[in-house]
């Protein structure tokens, strides 16, 4: 065994104050300073709210165009039904009023032509006279 040396004991001595002031320093209050790097979370978080409230509000508004250009192109369609049926009236109508037109045109001939008043192209028929009644 060494013998007591009393440098040896000073040097533990210092040592064990120094630790020990080590350790007291590293439980001393620091003054508190944010961290700059650390992100900010409400803002990115009400960033995000805000996107995500954009995008739905763009959808909902496309959704909203796609309606009203379906319903103004389903009026067109009805209204070019509508047309091309009133068109198809029309041309039934004037095809039955000209062939009522030739009918009674035809029944006047006849009529005339019985009567004698008219006579058919090429026919030798007799015009009634009052001379002989």
């Amino acid at each position: 065994m060494k013998p007591f040396s009393r440098d040896d004991f000073q040097d533990r001595l210092k040592s064990q104050a120094e630790a020990k002031q080590a350790l007291l320093a590293r439980m001393k209050k620091t003054p508190h300073r944010p961290a700059e790097a650390l992100p900010d979370r409400e803002a990115e978080r009400l960033a995000e709210l805000e996107r995500v409230r954009a995008e739905r509000a763009a959808e909902k508004e496309a959704k909203k165009k796609a309606r009203e250009e379906a319903r103004l192109a389903e009026i067109l369609r009805k209204e070019e039904a509508e047309r091309v049926a009133l068109e198809a009236r029309k041309a039934e109508r004037k095809e039955r009023k000209a062939f009522e037109k030739d009918l009674a045109r035809e029944r006047k001939m006849a009529r005339m032509e019985a009567y004698g008043h008219l006579r058919a192209p090429g026919s030798q028929a007799q015009q009634p006279s009052w001379e002989d009644a």
